[in-house]
């Protein structure tokens, strides 16, 4: 019993040097910005909509924005900045999710209404100008040298509900590969993304449209899945 006893109060005195950093050397584990994009929610289509603004979210796509909410809480981020998009969808999804973040206030950032890049896939872009896809690129460079930049005097996080053609060419973007590439890509509604940017600059992709707490039939908004329960895709890929 004194064998035990004493093994027990060895364990007690190394929990602390466990917990002040894996290496056991007692220095503070550098800090990171974390910037985690979620996808709008499911909607319907419609042509009367102002397309600048465009329909707000479905019976379907409210429930979805509650479990991303729910799963955004369960993440134990302290956000220091909330952004949404300035559209319908988007800024319903975030009203939900803010249901789940006590204290959240999301701020509207015009920069993240959705657009259409360059892409590799140029059926894609038919009707979309030449003139527009550059503005689209250069609204969504900026975006990511707003946000994608390492943090200043301690661990940040910045939380962005927004939309998908945007969140996969900025996940091409902390890649470093072609941003064309991006709509080889495909993430589903409510989805959610997180990617963090190191002290010295560097980029880790950690998820890119994790949508695991949400059960298989509320799946939607990607390659393969149901059309019938997702008419809220635009575009090839979705947005």
């Amino acid at each position: 019993m004194l064998r035990w006893s004493m093994m027990a109060l060895l364990l007690l005195f190394q929990i602390p040097a466990l917990a002040a950093g894996a290496s056991g050397s007692g220095e503070p584990e550098e800090v990171a910005r974390t910037i985690v994009l979620v996808r709008h929610g499911s909607y319907v289509a419609d042509p009367a909509a102002d397309p600048a603004v465009g329909p707000p979210l479905s019976p379907l796509g409210v429930t979805q924005a509650h479990l991303a909410g729910a799963r955004l809480a369960a993440l134990g981020l302290h956000f220091d900045a909330y952004r949404v998009s300035p559209m319908r969808r988007a800024r319903d999804t975030a009203t939900v999710i803010a249901d789940e973040l006590p204290g959240s206030a999301f701020e509207v950032d015009d920069d993240l209404a959705e657009c259409m890049p360059p892409t590799r896939r140029e059926e894609a872009t038919a009707d979309t100008s030449p003139a527009e896809l550059v503005a689209c690129k250069d609204r969504l460079d900026r975006l990511f040298e707003r946000y994608f930049h390492p943090a200043d005097g301690g661990n940040r996080a910045a939380l962005l509900v927004c939309h998908g053609n945007m969140i996969r060419y900025l996940v091409t973007r902390a890649l470093g590969v072609d941003t064309k590439a991006w709509l080889e890509m495909s993430i589903r509604n409510a989805s959610i993304t997180q990617v963090r940017v190191e002290a010295d600059g560097r980029f880790k992709v950690i998820t890119v449209g994790g949508d695991g707490f949400m059960p298989a039939s509320m799946l939607t908004g990607a390659t393969g899945d149901d059309e019938g329960r997702d008419q809220g895709v635009l575009v090839p890929g979705g947005e």
